[in-house]
């Protein structure tokens, strides 16, 4: 089943009156528990995608159809909803607050989910064991290494079960090593628990994790092709 539908999408910037596309008419589908790899040069509109199908964007024209639902039809409270329930965000800063616990980091999109607090515990626990960092629980975000602060903003992007977890350039600030272990775990996620996954980067390495490549280029869909040799993820830290 189609997850993400989207046709001719467009984005058009306005600034003191010149016009700049960042998006020229594209389009593809996304089916639930794919693994996709957005690609493209700097200035390409990679990111501008990843915002507009992580609802933090609209496009100018063009449609957007979610889980089979037209996304223009959204209020911006509905589009908030759906992004807090059903997408996580991994980010290349990891957005985590720095004088602030793993535990507290992790539960922090359970805030606005109605989910009865005295759940919390349990429920980021359970997140914080499947990256690998039950350890860790108590220490601080400022105490961690870049790939264990990565590892943390991976448990709070699980932690209410999306439906799609988008994650933009997830190993940019990360040593190769580093990388690679937030790597594995991101395509254990996919392989093991199902989650249907939109990784945004420039490297060929890391998108070859995924199942298929989009390679955006000037604003359009300059290739998709599935990837023939996928980088195998170990046995690590997924339970």
């Amino acid at each position: 089943m189609e997850l993400i539908e989207i046709n001719n999408l467009e984005k058009i910037y306005a600034d003191d009156g010149v016009k700049t596309p960042a998006l020229n008419g594209v389009s593809f589908n996304i089916k639930k528990g794919e693994f996709v790899a957005i690609m493209g040069p700097s200035g390409s509109g990679k990111s501008t995608l990843l915002h507009i199908l992580g609802l933090l964007d609209r496009p100018t024209n063009g449609e957007y159809f979610f889980d089979g639902k037209l996304v223009s039809k959204h209020t911006d409270e509905e589009a908030a909803r759906i992004r807090n329930k059903n997408m996580g965000f991994i980010f290349q800063t990891f957005n985590l607050l720095p004088r602030t616990t793993v535990l507290e980091n992790v539960k922090l999109p359970l805030l606005y989910s109605g989910i009865p607090e005295k759940d919390w515990d349990k429920l980021a626990k359970e997140a914080v064991e499947a990256v690998g960092l039950s350890h860790r629980l108590t220490h601080e975000s400022s105490q961690l290494s870049g790939g264990e602060r990565q590892r943390v903003a991976i448990a709070r992007a699980l932690i209410l079960k999306p439906d799609v977890i988008f994650a933009d350039e997830p190993t940019g600030n990360l040593d190769s090593k580093s990388g690679q272990m937030v790597m594995e775990i991101i395509q254990k996620l996919n392989e093991e628990k199902g989650h249907t996954i939109i990784l945004v980067t420039h490297e060929t390495y890391t998108a070859e994790h995924a199942q298929r490549i989009i390679h955006i280029l000037d604003g359009k869909v300059d290739s998709d092709r599935k990837v023939e040799h996928r980088h195998d993820a170990k046995n690590h830290f997924i339970k």
